[in-house]
């Protein structure tokens, strides 16, 4: 699948579902230079392990970046005509953002202020969190309030949106 120079496309769907192998099959092959932000945090070895997992699964070929806060900053430092940024994901910048109690409305404000102005293509991945029950604690609920809007954020600012379920992807948006 071959992808435009410049752009954003958002890729979301359940855990599990293949959204990350699709979100990198838009970069690969289009001979942009491809770059990887990686938000997670390993908190446990199980992190540890999902993390290392994909890095290996990613393979070669990609410049990693590791910033689970300052997103916009490393997008600012990373942007430049030629390139891919893939932000893998989302909802574990929403976590973090949330763990260190920063104000998520500014956060999100200066991550789609910064779109329209990008250079490389970008391509953010993140969990679709409101198709289930409502959470039974209210950290987890605001957890879901906030995913939910960053979501409709980057997707009214995306020019391609994708939902991926069981591996398949639905265009939605572009």
């Amino acid at each position: 699948m071959t992808s435009p120079s410049h752009g954003t496309a958002f890729v979301i769907g359940g855990a599990r579902s293949g959204k990350s192998t699709f979100a990198e099959s838009l970069v690969t092959g289009s001979g942009l230079d491809r770059h990887y932000i990686a938000t997670g945090r390993a908190w446990d070895a199980e992190m540890t392990d999902r993390i290392q997992k994909h890095r290996a699964d990613r393979g070669e070929g990609w410049t990693t970046h590791e910033e689970p806060l300052d997103l916009v900053g490393t997008l600012e430092a990373v942007d430049a005509p030629g390139r891919a940024i893939l932000v893998d994901c989302l909802t574990l910048w929403v976590t973090n953002l949330m763990m260190e109690e920063r104000d998520m409305a500014a956060a999100f404000a200066s991550l789609t202020q910064f779109l329209p102005s990008a250079r490389a293509r970008l391509v953010f991945v993140s969990n679709e969190v409101g198709l289930g029950i409502v959470p039974e604690n209210r950290m987890a609920r605001d957890f879901r309030d906030h995913a939910g809007r960053l979501h409709q954020m980057i997707a009214a600012a995306a020019t391609d949106v994708y939902f991926v379920a069981a591996g398949l992807p639905l265009k939605m948006k572009g």
